[in-house]
């Protein structure tokens, strides 16, 4: 395979990627609708998960999710929490599946204006952990 041009955003025709993307996302016997959503939820106690389901969009899951008390572990957890929900929005056989595997061999780097160095890149400069778990992702349904 050949090298591609990185995708250095996911933003525009490269949208789906971004976990804002409404895909709806299984967790703990709950169905979620995008994987921010489920993610935030995954930061509070299972009793205290409802408003991240109700008619609540990304962008006001991601404002509840920084008002949660995060639990003790959360900070060893995160990427495990991000690499599940992540399986099952690109779950094998999905239409999302299909077009990460239309990447081919594409860097995938969350690039982002918001300043989030550790789930992407801002200014130059960042772990990536959000590309990396998509580039992952992407080897292992290649594998199937």
């Amino acid at each position: 395979m050949t090298v591609t041009a990185p995708i250095d955003s996911f933003q525009g025709r490269h949208r789906w990627l971004s976990n804002f993307w409404p895909s709806a996302v299984l967790m703990d016997g709950l169905l979620y609708g995008s994987v921010e959503n489920a993610y935030q939820a995954a930061k509070a106690h299972p009793s205290q998960r409802g408003p991240f389901l109700r008619d609540c969009s990304p962008g006001q899951a991601k404002r509840l999710g920084r008002r949660v008390p995060l639990p003790a572990d959360w900070e060893q957890r995160k990427v495990g929490v991000m690499r599940s929900l992540l399986r099952d929005k690109f779950s094998p056989g999905s239409q999302l599946a299909a077009q990460l595997l239309a990447t081919g061999d594409a860097p995938l780097v969350e690039g982002n204006t918001w300043g989030d160095r550790f789930w992407g890149v801002c200014g130059g400069v960042g772990e990536n952990h959000l590309g990396r778990l998509l580039m992952e992702r992407r080897a292992e349904l290649r594998g199937r």
